[in-house]
């Protein structure tokens, strides 16, 4: 299938705040504020929404009746939270080092950035990176080159640690689900939402963006191979995309229903389950 300008999603099109169901709101408010380094914006009874400055990054929303996912289900794989700098980036990974180490899992050199890898006390993926500049990603026939290279933590840590910290901007720079299968993922993310294919491991992962990023989501089979859908539980809530203005959304919208894809549209902002029943959030910036 070629896709035209008008079946893609905008190029300035990025991600938004990821919400996350919790069993213990108090411990994993503690969590992304005094470990992760996010500021607390807001609480309001069961919701709590963190981030940075201005910009949500993640909500959790309290729901102490429902049980955990079932294993190898689809859902949530990590939300990477992408720093400005690398001395911000360090910052984040000292704070989890010293105060929560077990909950680090691994890094890595991907080529495009540099990433730190996490699990949240009730399971939940993060990744906290920093992206090279655009002009050293490397592109072929429309795929951009990544890596797994080795990353020494304590090596990036001494090299990039300011002894005068500052919480600077941080965004959702991508968000990685596990599905049951990938060429289902391909048909949705990319045929119907109107992501771009930027790289693709066979048929076990599949990374897509919008305008030429290396990548604002992928979905793996890593851990989901086979998976139908998702039963409510905790974990992952809601996953938010942010396009430019309403008529971006608007014609979101008409693909979508072309497609026969069931929608929530009220004009600022456009809901939708993906295959595995994780609910997509579209909403316009202006």
């Amino acid at each position: 299938m070629t896709l035209t300008a008008k079946d893609l999603l905008a190029a300035d099109t990025g991600m938004g705040a990821v919400t996350l169901r919790v069993g213990n709101l108090d411990a994993m408010t503690a969590y992304y504020r005094d470990v992760v380094t996010l500021e607390l914006l807001s609480q309001d009874g069961p919701v709590a929404v963190l981030g940075r400055g201005q910009t949500p990054l993640v909500i959790l929303q309290h729901a102490p009746e429902l049980a955990a996912a079932e294993p190898r289900s689809a859902g949530l794989f990590h939300t990477a939270i992408l720093f400005d700098t690398q001395a911000d980036l360090a910052a984040a990974v000292y704070s989890i080092g010293t105060k929560s180490p077990g909950t680090f899992t691994g890094s890595a050199d991907h080529l495009v950035s540099q990433a730190f890898y996490f699990t949240d006390p009730e399971g939940n993926g993060i990744e906290l990176y920093w992206d090279r500049d655009r002009t050293l990603w490397s592109w072929t026939h429309g795929q951009v080159e990544m890596a797994t290279l080795y990353l020494d933590p304590n090596t990036f840590i001494s090299e990039h640690l300011s002894a005068e910290p500052s919480a600077g901007h941080a965004v959702v720079g991508h968000v990685h689900l596990s599905v049951g299968d990938v060429a289902s993922a391909r048909e949705f993310y990319v045929n119907r939402l109107g992501f771009e294919a930027t790289a693709s491991l066979g048929s076990s992962a599949l990374f897509v963006s919008a305008g030429g990023y290396h990548h604002h989501m992928a979905m793996n089979t890593w851990q989901s191979s086979g998976s139908g859908k998702r039963r409510l539980a905790l974990g992952l809530g809601e996953v938010s995309i942010v396009v430019p203005n309403t008529d971006d959304l608007g014609a979101l919208n008409e693909r979508m229903t072309h497609f026969n894809v069931d929608t929530r549209h009220d004009g600022q902002t456009l809901a939708f389950d993906d295959p595995w029943a994780n609910r997509i959030l579209v909403r316009a910036q202006a």
